[in-house]
């Protein structure tokens, strides 16, 4: 078995650049997204914020500056290959230091405090990240990586759900879930829907589920189909472009599984804004 070695210059570099570039450019997905749900758009007004959302983000990208002024605290989901060794620093330390790059050379507001209650003091760099690192087969890494701001963030919530429930009580859990976040998350917004494993994990799904392009689908049709109904269920709402009235809280929803226990059916739901600030890179 051949081991291949990376370099943590490598990882500290590729992760620098996904940061600052996730806070720079907005995805296609979502773009084309926005335009679409603008062009779908009855009232004035909704159509001129999802404009000016637009042109926000084209401002963004052209001046190569954040495109929201929360640039999340950083969150990756690492698959890492069972033949890597990550010299130098190691593999952790150098995704932090990409991390602290980013935000330091990129100039991206700084967020993440030491202490969740007592002291909150800033660290002024903006770690740690989190990271869920799960191991692979292969000699590549694969990042796939966001700044999750808190405006949105502060909207999740889980549910311990009993078998009993069934597909309609996850439906109400979702659709009960948006409705009590209405115009905080600064809609129009992504669902992140997870389904399934423990407490914890069905939370880790449903975040991974935002970092998914909303141009995809569930690849089990039966959820695939759930995403489209849940998402033309949230878009009746009419909590609308900033909460102002529409047809468009959300741009997609999305949904990750797991195997779970005979006795429970976790779900959690987790809510992003417009700036949907992901992307990954292998190395």
């Amino acid at each position: 078995m051949n081991i291949r070695e990376i370099s943590s210059d490598e990882i500290i570099c590729a992760v620098k650049k996904l940061f600052i570039d996730c806070n720079y450019y907005i995805g296609d997905d979502i773009m084309n997204a926005l335009v679409k749900a603008r062009d779908n758009e009855d009232t004035q007004l909704a159509r001129d914020v999802l404009t000016q959302i637009i042109d926000n983000d084209h401002i963004a990208a052209q001046e190569q500056i954040p495109m929201c002024q929360d640039t999340g605290m950083a969150v990756l989901f690492v698959e890492y290959g069972d033949r890597v060794v990550v010299d130098g620093c190691g593999f952790n330390a150098a995704v932090e230091e990409g991390v602290r790059r980013a935000y330091t050379d990129g100039y991206l507001r700084k967020s993440v405090v030491s202490d969740p209650v007592f002291d909150r003091v800033n660290t002024k760099d903006n770690t740690p990240p989190v990271i869920h690192t799960t191991i692979v087969p292969g000699d590549k890494i694969h990042i796939v990586a966001g700044g999750k701001g808190f405006g949105s963030e502060n909207m999740s919530a889980i549910k311990m759900l009993t078998p009993s429930a069934g597909v309609e009580g996850v439906k109400k859990f979702v659709l009960d879930s948006v409705a009590y976040a209405g115009p905080n998350p600064c809609p129009p917004i992504v669902v992140g829907v997870g389904i399934g494993g423990t407490f914890e994990k069905a939370a880790q799904l449903a975040k991974k589920a935002t970092f998914r392009s909303i141009a995809s689908s569930h690849p089990d049709g039966r959820y695939a189909a759930l995403e489209r109904e849940l998402l033309e269920q949230i878009n009746t709402m009419g909590t609308g472009p900033a909460g102002l009235g529409g047809k468009t809280t959300a741009l997609g929803v999305n949904i990750e599984t797991y195997p779970t226990h005979i006795a429970g059916m976790p779900v959690a739901v987790n809510i992003c804004c417009h700036a949907c600030r992901h992307g990954e890179v292998t190395i």
